[in-house]
């Protein structure tokens, strides 16, 4: 579930909302999801995700439930439910990884995760936009300002003012109106 919503870029709302008709695993992985504004998107899945998705599946059972994510009664996973398993996971990442330790780890964070990765990837802020379903691209464009790399890029592809080497030689026109400022200025 973690890895889904992470590798989809799902808000918590679209994974919760996944039902079971909208994952396909053969032949092409996808899931189409069901996103803000009734907007639906479909995306491909990793291979690996489409493997976990193959492992959830044979011990998910055949509860009543629709939603591709149950709970340990078999109901469609709740926010509440998605925000617990974060926190049991970022708890043991956090015994193996002490970076993370007293970190806040939001549902939201692995949606930014995977949109600067997507960034940084594809180089193209419209390609992240569809990919997270947004429907202005100006929504996107927050993630510009969190990859510092992408600033680094800028200023790297810009060439800087070319400068001669060697001495100044004021001209004798400048030289001339500074010393008539010296001569008028009141002392």
């Amino acid at each position: 579930m973690l890895h889904l919503c992470f590798a989809g870029g799902l808000r918590v709302s679209e994974l919760i909302g996944l039902t079971l008709e909208n994952v396909t695993l053969q032949p092409r992985p996808s899931i189409l999801v069901f996103g803000k504004g009734r907007r639906e998107r479909s995306l491909p899945l990793w291979k690996e995700t489409a493997r976990d998705l193959r492992a959830w599946l044979s011990v998910r059972g055949k509860p009543p439930a629709t939603e591709l994510f149950v709970n340990a009664q078999g109901m469609a996973m709740t926010r509440a439910g998605f925000e617990y398993i974060l926190e049991k996971h970022a708890k043991a990442a956090a015994a193996r990884c002490p970076t993370l330790s007293g970190r806040t780890l939001s549902p939201h964070l692995l949606r930014d995760s995977c949109a600067v990765l997507m960034l940084q990837a594809t180089r193209d802020i419209r390609k992240v936009a569809l990919w997270l379903g947004h429907a202005d691209i100006r929504t996107t464009e927050v993630y510009l300002r969190m990859d510092p790399s992408e600033k680094l890029e800028a200023v790297e592809a810009l060439l800087p003012p070319a400068l001669r080497r060697g001495r100044f030689k004021a001209p004798d026109a400048l030289i001339a109106s500074l010393m008539a400022d010296v001569r008028t200025a009141p002392t």
